[in-house]
């Protein structure tokens, strides 16, 4: 006889499912996945592999709460006051926890431009926390990025993106390599993303000053992701429409969006969501260490920043005062989405969660509430603060409610 675990069974709340919302709705959890997530009324136990019911456990009332899936961030630098680009497992753990406690139950760690031989050794340090499950794979952002569009990378450390040495680096995360950003117009850029496209590597525009022809070249050789939309690269212009024009209009592409408030005027926020559609845009933090901490002065690669007044920009050297990534968190992306910038609450849970899923490959396991996907999922307030995260079944902030 097969042993039985005990579910976790949440009830009352409206469910977010990829159909729409379910009012009053029931998700059970079995071990670390979901069983059943759908309408309270007449959900009944599913069986166990071995044929059994599982035994319910007591029934949690989420009434006046959301239920979505755990959000994916597939652009994060930093948290928790630690970064990626430490190569440390104890600071990407802490920026991982950081970003969990905030609905993020599935995120890439984004590096900074940097020595290629320094890139090298964190994606094997990185590596090993995606071989255990702790993060989803590793994203180069830099040193393959025009000069001209640097925003915080130290332009000293530039380079072009030669394939030798992207296949470098990719070949140094061992197999997590998920995405790498460059300009495709650099030489060596349109070999360097037909490359990433044949290694199965997401191959993304981003930091680039590429005119509207070079960005559609681009996509034409397998570029699927508009890094941070609008942001570091040529302004949409009605002559020179530059890549944000060639990367919004072409349905092959995702595109990254910073819902801030700092890194995006919201008509252009609503300009590119309605233009793309949830289904083509994936909110993302491009979070720095500051990320759920106070101002202050934080490093970021090799560089200083100091946060004030929650915005980060560089103090020092030649890209002094640019921004340099930001100090948000998903969660507060999404309660932007839905108070201030008119998205439905579905529309933001799918370019919070499914279209990043996605994206990545993993749709699968994450990215909805699906019977026998990962039980991710945020519990959420009238207000859309977090009240509630699981993670793989196990609550990382447990709900208290009466």
């Amino acid at each position: 006889m097969v042993g039985r675990t005990a579910r976790t069974v949440l009830t009352g709340a409206r469910v977010v499912l990829p159909t729409g919302v379910v009012e009053n709705g029931r998700v059970t959890v079995e071990g670390r996945h979901i069983v059943e997530a759908g309408a309270g009324a007449g959900a009944g136990s599913a069986p166990t592999a071995g044929g059994e019911a599982a035994p319910d456990g007591p029934a949690l009332d989420l009434t006046g709460h959301w239920i979505v899936p755990g959000f994916v961030d597939m652009h994060v630098h930093g948290g928790g006051g630690a970064s990626f680009s430490s190569g440390t497992a104890e600071e990407a753990l802490t920026v991982a926890h950081t970003h969990r406690r905030h609905g993020t139950t599935t995120l890439l760690a984004s590096t900074v431009t940097g020595d290629l031989d320094d890139l090298a050794r964190q994606a094997a340090a990185l590596s090993e926390l995606v071989e255990q499950g702790e993060l989803a794979g590793v994203h180069f952002e830099g040193p393959f990025i025009s000069p001209h569009r640097c925003g915080a990378h130290q332009p000293s450390l530039l380079r072009h993106p030669d394939p030798a040495d992207v296949r470098k680096l990719v070949d140094a995360a061992r197999g997590t390599a998920k995405m790498v950003t460059l300009a495709p117009e650099l030489p060596g850029g349109l070999d360097s993303v037909r490359l990433l496209a044949d290694s199965g590597v997401i191959a993304a525009v981003g930091h680039t000053d590429a005119a509207y022809d070079a960005a559609l070249e681009a996509v034409e050789a397998g570029a699927t992701v508009a890094t941070h939309l609008f942001n570091a690269m040529p302004p949409l212009l009605h002559r020179e429409p530059g890549p944000v024009a060639a990367l919004l209009e072409d349905e092959r592409v995702t595109v990254e969006l910073i819902n801030d408030g700092t890194h995006l005027h919201p008509a252009a926020l609503r300009l590119a969501f309605h233009r793309a559609g949830a289904g083509r845009v994936a909110f993302i933090t491009d979070a720095m260490g500051a990320a759920g901490m106070s101002d202050g002065i934080y490093p970021l690669g090799p560089m200083e920043v100091e946060v004030t007044d929650g915005v980060a920009r560089i103090s020092t050297g030649p890209t002094a005062g640019s921004i340099a990534g930001s100090t948000l968190t998903l969660d507060r992306a999404f309660a932007r989405a839905v108070t201030l910038d008119g998205l439905s609450v579905p529309e933001a849970v799918r370019a919070l969660s499914a279209t990043p899923a996605k994206v990545l490959g993993l749709d699968d396991r994450v990215g909805s509430l699906e019977a026998g996907k990962d039980a991710d999922l945020v519990v959420l307030g009238e207000d859309f603060a977090v009240v509630g995260v699981m993670r793989h079944g196990a609550w990382v902030v447990d709900p208290e409610v009466g």
